[in-house]
């Protein structure tokens, strides 16, 4: 087999490469990035490739299964250059999948592409919603209009092109120790202290039954992607750990009081802070965290033969021992930097 990842340098694909090459079935590796990683791995053959603006007709060709993980999460404030990426870039793609008839296109989505779920999170005994769930997105978040966006792309291509096997993965959210340098660059910011979430220390954190998340370490997410490219199903399959972080948990982890703060304040202080340039993470992103379904992953362990091998809450763990020592890799989204430059405009 001759494998294609597209995208395969930030935190899932840093993973997703490696198990690939694991894999006696699987011959060849093709890893497409924007930046080349210094990276030598038996098996892989690294072209660097912007997908927002290139053509990857002769970069596919001959391939068995294409594996989708490129996606731009910054500038946050240029929607514009975002969407050249997530949008045209992976119509781009499926495009060329198209032309050089591939037979199989694993697209990485998220439980982000789902729309709200009040009712479900609100009950104390949280309802796990499966992937019939409506995909309209969450429309106060950029990421998720754009996921949702590209749900219905891929319908699309499903009615016009029956004969290719399509799977989508509805991942949660993705740690591991090795993310700890992007994540913080992505997410919070050069003013909040990561090391001080690395020792797990805080005064506070917000509390209530609308703070709730699921996770699934790297590692896991990667098997879930070889399975969908070595198998013959098709559809989507949500993607998590089995456990259900709380913010009771996330109280234990960090040996914190509880605070509870209504899910408008959180948003209010997450709009002023963006508007400041205090830290990178606009308002949608809270909204996204606050309104999400818990997702089921009984298809995915059926169909996938697949179950994750690390808890939500060991997998937070070691994104948290990352953040102490500024944790990274070779490649280019997960280097480490010493010192925290400021982030995009």
């Amino acid at each position: 087999m001759r494998v294609v990842v597209v995208g395969g340098t930030g935190n899932v694909g840093s993973r997703v490469i490696p198990a690939l090459a694991r894999e006696h079935a699987i011959d060849e590796i093709v890893g497409v990035s924007r930046r080349k990683p210094d990276v030598d791995m038996e098996k892989v053959t690294w072209f660097e490739v912007d997908l927002a603006t290139s053509s990857l007709e002769s970069t596919i060709e001959g391939a068995d299964v294409v594996i989708d993980l490129a996606w731009k999460i910054q500038p946050s404030r240029d929607e514009s250059a975002l969407r050249r990426t997530n949008l045209d870039g992976t119509a781009r793609l499926l495009d060329a999948v198209r032309h050089c008839r591939i037979p199989s296109f694993v697209y990485a989505s998220s439980v982000g592409t789902y729309a709200p779920d009040h009712e479900g999170r609100a009950s104390s005994d949280p309802v796990c919603r499966d992937e019939s769930w409506s995909t309209s997105g969450i429309t106060t978040s950029v990421y998720s209009r754009q996921k949702a966006r590209v749900e219905r792309l891929l319908d699309d291509v499903e009615r016009s092109h029956p004969q290719l096997r399509i799977v989508r993965l509805r991942t949660a959210l993705v740690f591991q120790e090795h993310a700890a340098s992007e994540i913080s660059r992505y997410f919070l910011g050069p003013l909040l202290p990561t090391r001080l979430l690395g020792r797990r220390r805080l005064p506070v954190v917000p509390g209530g039954d609308h703070l709730r998340l699921q996770a699934v370490h790297a590692a896991d997410a990667a098997d879930a992607y070889v399975a969908a490219a070595l198998s013959d199903v098709h559809g989507a399959y949500n993607i998590a750990a089995e456990d259900i972080v709380s913010s009771a948990d996330l109280a234990d982890v960090f040996e914190a009081r509880r605070l509870t703060v209504p899910p408008r304040v959180l948003r209010v202080g997450a709009a002023v802070s963006y508007s400041l340039r205090l830290q990178p993470t606009s308002p949608g992103w809270v909204d996204l965290a606050l309104q999400v379904p818990m997702m089921d992953t009984a298809a995915a362990r059926r169909d996938l033969g697949w179950s994750p091998s690390h808890s939500a809450i060991d997998s937070l763990g070691e994104l948290l021992d990352g953040f102490a020592i500024g944790a990274g890799t070779n490649t280019p989204p997960l280097t480490p930097e010493r010192t925290m430059l400021p982030f995009p405009p």
